[in-house]
This record gives C-alpha cells, sequence and structure tokens, in this order.
C-alpha cells in the first residue's frame, strides 16, 4: 500500500531522471529502465506534445570517439515512447511499431538535446519527430517513432 508521503521504490531514480513528480506516480512501479539510467538520460520536460531531454557523449561512444549512432536513437526511442505514453493516458498504453533515425553530424564531447514533438496524436497511433542537437544547437540527427496505442489488459 502506498501513501502520500512514503517514497516508491524508484522514487530516487525518478528524481534523478529528471522527471517532474506529477509523473511519479505513473512511473513509480516500473522506473524509467535500466537502459535510460545506464545512458544517462534526464529530462528536462515530459509531456504528450513536447518531451525534452540530455544525454551525455562520454560513455556513449562508438569506437572512433563520437556519439553512437545507437545512442541517437535510444534518446529518440526514449523520448518518443514516454510521450506517446502520456498521450495514451490512464488504461491505455504506447508501443513502439516503427523507429528510424538519420545522422546529420558527428558529436565528441558535452551533452547532446533531443527534442521531441508529436506530428500526430490519435485514438490508435502517435508519431513523433525527435530533433538531436549539440551544445551549439546544431542538428545531430532526427529520428522519427510510431507508437500505437492499446488499452491495457485486465490481470
Amino acid at each position: 500500500m502506498m501513501d502520500n508521503f512514503t517514497p516508491g521504490r524508484f522514487t530516487e531514480e525518478l528524481i534523478a531522471a529528471g522527471v517532474p513528480q506529477e509523473y511519479h506516480g505513473w512511473l513509480d512501479r516500473f522506473g524509467v529502465g535500466a537502459l535510460v539510467v545506464k545512458m544517462g538520460i534526464r529530462f528536462l520536460e515530459l509531456g504528450p506534445e513536447r518531451s525534452v531531454a540530455t544525454m551525455p557523449v562520454e560513455g556513449n561512444t562508438q569506437v572512433a570517439g563520437i556519439l553512437h549512432g545507437g545512442a541517437h536513437v535510444v534518446l529518440a526511442e526514449t523520448l518518443g515512447s514516454f510521450a506517446a505514453s502520456l498521450h495514451a493516458g490512464p488504461g491505455r498504453h504506447a508501443v513502439g511499431i516503427e523507429v528510424g533515425a538519420t545522422h546529420h553530424r558527428s558529436v565528441a564531447a558535452g551533452l547532446v538535446t533531443g527534442t521531441c514533438t508529436a506530428i500526430h496524436l490519435g485514438g490508435t497511433l502517435a508519431t513523433h519527430e525527435i530533433v538531436m542537437t549539440d551544445a551549439a544547437g546544431r542538428r545531430l540527427s532526427t529520428a522519427r517513432i510510431t507508437n500505437m496505442i492499446r488499452d491495457n489488459r485486465g490481470r
């Protein structure tokens, strides 16, 4: 049983990831996910129409010393999936069905910022565009994710 005063299992993780307090009840059973923690993703803004997060380049590089292309996609899918889940609302959930990215330029240090913007928020599908930029605001990659919105099944 939870009350409004006892921290949940993932409270510290949610705070460290920058998840706004208003979403702690929604995420406290699951946290933000082990990959989000490992990648160092930190949310700055979270909503169905627009979400923003940062991720460090350090620790997420490929052998050439630049941010791994897959790391771009992890940030994009994280933002798009969280935004779609918020759009789905109570009693529903989002399931990713397509993600793709185009890489425009590399980055070897600093923080990458992902800005997720809704393209379509429907009853069965949600599509978001995610633009990753460096500290100077230069576009590093552009991704798009589509999530299917489903009703939760009773257990």
